[in-house]
């Protein structure tokens, strides 16, 4: 062959690894040599040992690679390698340094994965030479906040995906390894040639593959506070900060109402993303300031209340210790007196659906989760469907392989074209056949109800029923695959922020 090993370069910061590398390139030679031997009849001898390829022990973020690799304009270069993910809750001083080095001139690079370095550099190296790039990553690069900082820099200034490997599952043999989801995403510079999309035994030729590794236009799903479409707001749950002290489990609070009945109007129902989806039952103190002169000196109330009162003086944190003058309620109250949807903010990524659900008026909506006030069945119809399930899928940040469901990202985004009056009471009417049939297996929790293994055939019926109507409010023609839903989302996603500019645009100027 004339493929020499001095042709490989490689950056290796392990000293042993390094050295194993250079190795495992002579038997990879020594293998090579023995099938063109067994096809050509003929072949080079491995022996005597020659160069073992131009692999150095050093820090490949801190290493020009230009400057180690030269390349010329006669030369295809391809860089490729898995280095390490290492989210930002899991970097050591050394690699938080590396990532200042490398990335420090960009807004949010904290949030960052480490394997972004990686990315930005070869990125670097592909726009001004000949030169392609691939590296196995984990999939939070491509998911949630992650995208916003990242792929804006890497894909600016003519360089576009060629190819990508959507997630997949990967093991390896070491004791105690724990699997993660993967992708695979290669660069090059811009061209007119047909991209590549792998999703398990799929292969699709498509024109663009975007940061989200989607068959879309390039675009970027940002933060809002506000819904993009004409939805009500979500809202986080309440935040107690207490020590615990303001949070009974029902024995705690039948036990204290035995004794005095009267503090029930003290007391609401408190429920998480846990309690509602396990079937869990929590109470809270839920006090108005006349409340406190009316129960103070009960003697679990009072102890109870100095208990918060001490927990946050003792706080490192200023706002913390301000919060003691309020020891009687949450830390941040965000309770409305009205029915509401529940929105768990975690979910597991085995269910087909998050399951949302409703509360009364005087059920407090815990921070683990998030609600809609006023709970209109619509609304929960809505965000129940597979079209809405896609979306979050698709942007979604994850913790571990969970959804982690934000209202900034997965709900103040979701584009939804107009929805009619005639279509809002069909949705209704889909909503309460779900919550009819949730009911007709009340024995079960919501996570036994949602567990694919688990799920009564009349409730992904009703789903299945609702999920093709939500279809039919974006286009007459079905959807064939949830990447095709995706990809139109993503459409009318950027179509709906090009309309929101060009009103700002035209509001500045009238202003």
């Amino acid at each position: 062959s004339s493929i020499q090993l001095n042709k490989f370069y490689g950056i290796e910061l392990d000293d042993f690894a390094h050295e194993i590398a250079i190795l495992s390139l002579w038997l990879a030679e020594h293998q090579m040599n023995l099938l063109f031997k067994e096809t050509f009849g003929d072949a080079e001898p491995t022996l005597p040992l020659k160069e073992g390829g131009k692999i150095v022990c050093a820090n490949a973020l801190r290493l020009d690679w230009e400057e180690f690799c030269k390349p010329s304009k006669h030369q295809e270069i391809y860089i490729l390698g898995n280095p390490p993910y290492l989210g930002s809750s899991n970097q050591e001083e050394n690699h938080k340094s590396d990532m200042e080095y490398v990335l420090g001139d960009w807004a949010d690079y904290k949030k960052l994965d480490y394997i972004a370095c990686w990315f930005y550099k070869a990125g670097e190296f592909c726009r001004d030479n000949n030169a392609r790039a691939a590296f196995v990553s984990t999939n939070s690069i491509c998911q949630g906040e992650q995208v916003a900082p990242l792929w804006p820099n890497i894909l600016e200034d003519n360089l576009e995906i060629f190819f990508a490997h959507q997630s997949f599952k990967w093991t390896n043999m070491a004791k105690g390894n724990a699997g993660v989801t993967c992708i695979i995403v290669g660069l090059r510079r811009k061209s007119k040639k047909q991209k590549v999309l792998f999703s398990g035994d799929t292969i699709r030729l498509c024109n663009n593959i975007n940061a989200y590794l989607y068959a879309a236009d390039n675009v970027i799903v940002r933060k809002r506070t506000q819904p993009i479409s004409a939805i009500p707001q979500m809202t986080y749950g309440s935040k107690p900060t207490d020590g615990g002290n303001l949070i009974l489990v029902k024995q705690e609070r039948d036990e204290l109402l035995k004794v005095y009945p009267e503090l029930a109007a003290a007391i609401k129902k408190f429920v998480g993303a846990e309690d509602y989806i396990n079937g869990h039952s929590r109470y809270c103190f839920w006090m108005t300031k006349e409340q406190v002169q009316q129960f103070k000196d009960i003697p679990e109330v009072k102890r109870r209340l100095n208990g918060v009162k001490k927990m946050r003086l003792a706080s490192k944190k200023a706002a913390t210790r301000a919060d003691a003058q309020r020891y009687y309620e949450f830390a941040e109250p965000r309770h409305v007196e009205a029915a509401s949807i529940v929105v768990p903010r975690h979910s597991s990524e085995r269910r087909n659906y998050i399951p949302f659900g409703f509360l009364d008026a005087n059920t407090v909506v815990a921070d683990s989760a998030q609600f809609i006030s006023g709970a209109d069945p619509w609304i929960f119809a809505l965000i129940c469907s597979r079209m809405h399930m896609v979306w979050v899928r698709s942007v979604a940040g994850r913790l571990k392989t969970d959804y982690r469901y934000s209202a900034e990202i997965c709900y103040n985004t979701f584009p939804l074209a107009e929805v009619s009056d005639k279509n809002k009471d069909i949705l209704r009417g889909h909503a309460m056949n779900i919550l009819q049939e949730r009911e007709n297996h009340s024995d079960k929790t919501l996570a036994d109800l949602y567990d694919p293994e688990q799920m009564p055939q009349s409730l992904p019926e009703a789903h299945q029923l609702l999920d093709g109507f939500v279809d039919q409010l974006y286009r007459s023609r079905a959807f064939g695959t949830d990447d095709e839903r995706a990809e139109f989302l993503f459409k009318i996603y950027k179509d709906l922020i090009a309309q929101e500019n060009t009103m700002e645009t035209e509001n500045a100027q009238f202003s």
